[in-house]
C-alpha cells in the first residue's frame, strides 16, 4: 500500500518558495529598483532558459548531484546505467525528491531562481539566463538535425 502524501513537507516547499520570492521583491524594494515589466522576447528567453535549467536539474547527468540525496535510482544489470529515479523516503525527503525528478516543478523553481539572480545581480541574471536559453536552442537544433538525419536514412 503506498505511502500517504508528505502534505506537510509539501506545505513547507510551497511556502519557502513563496517567502523567498517575497524576501526577494523586499530586496529589490531596499535597493531602490523599481518593478519592470518584461518584454516579450525577455519572457521567451527566461522561457527557454528555464526549459534547460529544469531538464539539467531533473533529467541530465550533471544534475545528479542534486537529485542524488532525494531519489532512489534503478541501474540496469547489463550496462550499469540508471535506468530510472524515484523519489526515496518520507515526507521532506519525498517531497524533494518529487521535486527534483519532475521538470515542471523544477522549472517553477528555475524560473524562481533566474529572476532572482536578475533582480539581485542583473548582470550576472542577464548573463546566466542569456546562456542557458542558448542552451536550450541548441537543444532543440540538436534534437531536429538528429531527426534530419533519421529521416534522410530511412528514404535511402
Amino acid at each position: 500500500m503506498p505511502s500517504r502524501a508528505p502534505y506537510g513537507a509539501y506545505a513547507a516547499i510551497l511556502g519557502s518558495f513563496a517567502g523567498s520570492l517575497g524576501v526577494v521583491a523586499a530586496l529589490e524594494r531596499a535597493l531602490g529598483r523599481p518593478p519592470r515589466s518584461g518584454t516579450p522576447l525577455e519572457l521567451a528567453v527566461l522561457c527557454a532558459a528555464t526549459f534547460k535549467a529544469a531538464r539539467a536539474i531533473s533529467r541530465e547527468r550533471v544534475g545528479s548531484v542534486v537529485r542524488e540525496p532525494f531519489v532512489e535510482v534503478e541501474v540496469d544489470p547489463l550496462v550499469g546505467e540508471p535506468v530510472e529515479e524515484r523519489p526515496a523516503g518520507q515526507g521532506l525527503r519525498r517531497a524533494v525528491g518529487e521535486l527534483v525528478t519532475c521538470t515542471r516543478c523544477a522549472g517553477t523553481w528555475a524560473a524562481g531562481g533566474l529572476i532572482t539572480t536578475q533582480v539581485l545581480a542583473p548582470r550576472f541574471g542577464r548573463l546566466l539566463t542569456w546562456s542557458l536559453a542558448a542552451g536550450a536552442g541548441n537543444d532543440f537544433l540538436q534534437a531536429g538535425f538528429a531527426a534530419l538525419c533519421a529521416r534522410a536514412d530511412d528514404e535511402r
